[in-house]
C-alpha cells in the first residue's frame, strides 16, 4: 500500500500480506477488530448498516488525514521523507493535545494534589506505551486514558452536576424574553408567494436559527449574548444553512437520527428537535452511554430535573439490541425516541450498539452536531448509507458551518413501506393460487446459515423446489431464494417474510431436512461436501424464528401442516446475527 494514499476508501485487505499484518495490528491497537472482541465491536454486516463497504474494505473511525499520519509509520525499506516526517509531527501534535485534555481533566476532578499526581503518573506510563508505535487514533487515546485515570473514582457525579447546571442555564437563556423575540422575529418583506411558499420559508428560518442556537451553548452561556450578537448570529445562520433546503424543502415526513456533541447544549438541541417533530418528522436522539464531557447520557435524560419536560415527550429506549420489528413499532407509536449510542467516546461506528446501528439503518437523515462529528463524517473518503447533515461552530475562526453529505446514488434504503409492498406482491400470488384451487406450500430452508455457502445453498433449494414442482400436482411452492432483492440484508428479509408467513394463506409449511439436502446435491450431480453433512433447517437461526412463527400461525390455522424436523430440535438457537443471513450464536447451558 503506497504511503501517498490517504483515502481510507482505497485501503484494501488481501493485496499485500505485509500491509495486511500492519493494518490488523492497527485495528487491534485501537480495539476495533470484530474478531478479537465480537461482543463489543460491530460485525462487518452491522458496519454495512452505516458505512458503504465492500468485502475487502476496512473502516477506521477517524479522518483520512489522521489515518494517513498513522499509516506513514508503516514499516518500509524506503528512507524517511519530508512528507512522512510531517505526518509524524502532525500525529504527535494531536497526541499532545490529547494529553493536555487528560491533564486538565484530572486536575479539575481530583480531590487533592496527591490524588492528581497519582492518577497522572499512571496515565503518563500508559500514555507513553499507547503512543509508542503511533498506531492509536488520538480520540481513542483520550477514551483509554479517561478509563485509566478514573477506574477507581468515576466522573459521573461531578460531571452530572456540571451538565445539569449547564442545562439549567440553557433553559433560562431560552426562555428569556429577548431570545424568544429574536427567535420569532420575521422580516415580512421576505414572505411572498402562496401559503406553501410562506410556510416553507418560516420552517427554514426556524430550523436555521434553532440549529445555530444549539451550537452556542458554550460561548453564549459563558457570556450571555446581546441583541446585536443574536441578530448577527441568526443572519449568519440563514446565509450558510442552504443545505437544509435539500432535505426539508418538501413536505415529506422523515425519520431523523440526531447525534449530540461533547460540548453539550442538550436543552437547546431538544428545542431544535421539537421543531422537527412539529413539522411532521420522527426523531431518534442518540445520547452517550456514559461520561463524555458535556455530552448528555441516558442517565442524565432520566434523572436531570431540567430535562423533565423533554423526558415526558420522549420514549426512552434501554434495550441496546433492539430488533427491527421492535424499532419500527416504536417509531410508529412515538414521534421521539431517545437511545444510547452505546459508547463513551467521540462517535465510533465500530463500537456503537445494535440499537444505534438499526436506528441509523431505519432513518432517512442523520443530523450530526459539532466539529468532532463533522470530522468523522465529512473528512473521510468513506461514504455512508444515509444522508448526513453536519453543523458546527468553528470557535477559533468564529465561523458557523452547515454542510451536507448525501449518500451515494447506488445505496438503496428499503423502508417499511417498500418491504410491505414486496411482501404484498408475494401474498397476491399466494391468494391467486388459492383461488385457482392449488395448495400453497412455503419452503423454509438453509440459505445463509453456513458462512461462504450462500450461493451453494441457493442452487440446492432451487434444484429441490423445481424437482418438487415436477413431482407434485396442483401445488404452489414459495421458494424464498426466488424472491431475493439485491441490497436486502437479513433484517430486511426476516421482516418481509414474516408478513408473508402470517398472511394465513399457507397450507403446508415444509422445513428443509437432511434428506432434502442429500437429494438436492444428487440432483446437482454432486456428493454431499463435509460442511453440508448433517445440516438441515434446525441449523438455521432464520428457520428457527420461522418455526416459532409457524407454531404461532398453526394455533390460528389448525389445518396448516408443518413438515420437516421436529420443532423441539430447533430451539437451541437464539438470534441471527445483526444484518447477517447466518447465525450469531447457539444457546448453551
Amino acid at each position: 500500500m503506497p504511503l501517498s494514499c490517504c483515502d481510507a476508501k482505497d485501503i484494501r485487505i488481501g493485496k499485500d500480506t505485509a500491509f495486511d499484518g500492519w493494518l490488523f495490528n492497527i485495528l487491534i491497537d485501537n480495539n476495533i477488530l470484530h474478531d478479537m472482541n465480537p461482543q463489543l465491536i460491530g460485525a462487518p454486516e452491522q458496519m454495512r448498516f452505516m458505512v458503504v463497504l465492500e468485502e475487502d474494505q476496512v473502516y477506521l473511525p477517524c479522518e483520512d488525514s489522521i489515518l494517513c499520519n498513522i499509516l506513514s509509520g508503516t514499516p518500509t525499506s524506503a528512507p524517511a521523507t519530508a512528507a512522512s516526517a510531517a505526518s509524524v509531527a502532525a500525529l504527535d501534535a494531536m497526541y499532545n493535545r490529547a494529553w493536555r485534555v487528560i491533564v486538565r481533566l484530572v486536575r479539575q476532578s481530583s480531590v487533592d494534589r496527591d490524588d492528581a499526581r497519582r492518577r497522572l503518573t499512571l496515565c503518563k506510563h500508559r500514555f507513553r506505551q499507547a503512543i509508542a508505535t503511533r498506531t492509536v487514533i488520538p480520540s481513542r487515546v483520550v477514551k483509554r486514558m479517561i478509563a485509566l485515570a478514573f477506574f477507581r473514582h468515576g466522573l459521573n457525579e461531578l460531571w452530572e452536576d456540571r451538565r445539569s447546571a449547564s442545562c439549567g442555564r440553557q433553559q433560562e437563556m431560552l426562555t428569556a424574553t429577548t431570545m424568544q423575540q429574536m427567535l420569532h422575529a420575521v422580516d415580512r418583506s421576505e414572505l411572498f408567494g402562496d401559503m406553501l411558499d410562506i410556510q416553507k420559508r418560516l420552517h427554514f428560518l426556524e430550523l436555521a436559527r434553532k440549529m445555530y442556537l444549539s451550537c452556542m451553548s458554550r460561548p453564549w452561556l459563558d457570556s450571555l449574548p446581546s441583541v446585536i450578537d443574536i441578530q448577527k448570529g441568526f443572519a449568519e445562520a440563514e446565509q450558510v444553512s442552504k443545505p437544509l433546503e435539500l432535505f426539508f424543502g418538501n413536505a415529506a415526513s422523515m425519520t431523523v437520527l440526531f447525534l449530540v456533541d461533547a460540548d453539550g447544549g442538550f436543552v437547546l438541541d431538544m428545542y431544535f428537535v421539537e421543531a422537527l417533530i412539529r413539522m411532521g418528522h420522527r426523531v431518534i436522539v442518540a445520547v452517550k452511554q456514559g461520561f463524555h464531557f458535556f455530552s448528555p447520557t441516558l442517565m442524565d435524560v432520566e434523572a436531570d430535573p431540567n430535562l423533565a419536560a423533554w423526558r415526558d415527550k420522549a420514549y426512552i429506549v434501554h434495550d441496546p439490541a433492539l430488533g427491527k420489528n421492535a424499532l419500527l413499532r416504536l417509531l410508529r407509536e412515538h414521534k421521539l425516541l431517545i437511545i444510547s449510542d452505546g459508547t463513551q467516546e467521540r462517535m465510533n461506528l465500530c463500537r456503537v450498539s445494535v440499537s444505534f446501528a438499526r436506528a441509523w439503518k431505519e432513518c432517512d437523515l442523520v443530523i450530526a452536531k459539532g466539529w468532532r462529528n463533522a470530522g468523522i463524517f465529512l473528512k473521510t473518503s468513506h461514504a455512508f448509507t444515509r444522508d448526513v447533515l453536519c453543523y458546527w461552530m468553528d470557535t477559533k475562526n468564529k465561523q458557523y458551518h452547515v454542510e451536507a453529505r448525501p449518500r451515494p446514488s447506488s445505496v438503496r434504503k428499503f423502508s417499511e413501506t417498500d418491504l410491505n409492498m414486496q411482501a404484498e406482491k408475494i401474498i397476491r400470488t399466494m391468494r391467486q393460487a388459492r383461488e385457482a384451487g392449488k395448495s400453497v406450500m412455503f419452503y423454509s430452508c438453509v440459505i445463509g446459515s453456513i458462512p461462504g455457502q450462500t450461493a451453494t445453498a441457493s442452487k440446492l433449494v432451487k434444484a429441490f423446489v423445481e424437482n418438487l414442482r415436477k413431482k407434485s400436482d396442483n401445488i404452489f411452492i414459495i421458494n424464498p431464494a426466488e424472491h431475493f432483492i439485491e441490497g436486502m440484508d437479513g433484517d430486511d428479509l426476516m421482516f418481509m417474510w414474516e408478513r408473508v408467513q402470517r398472511s394465513g394463506l399457507i397450507d403446508i409449511w415444509r422445513f428443509q431436512s437432511v434428506e432434502d439436502i442429500e437429494e438436492s446435491f444428487a440432483l446437482l450431480g454432486r456428493k454431499v461436501p463435509p460442511i453440508w453433512v448433517g445440516k438441515d433447517a434446525t441449523y438455521s437461526t432464520g428457520c428457527t424464528k420461522e418455526m416459532r412463527i409457524a407454531i404461532d400461525v398453526q394455533e390460528k390455522n389448525r389445518e396448516m401442516q408443518i413438515i420437516g424436523p421436529a420443532p423441539r430440535l430447533f430451539f437451541r438457537r437464539s438470534e441471527y446475527g445483526v444484518g447477517k443471513y447466518y447465525d450469531a450464536t447457539i444457546k448453551t447451558r
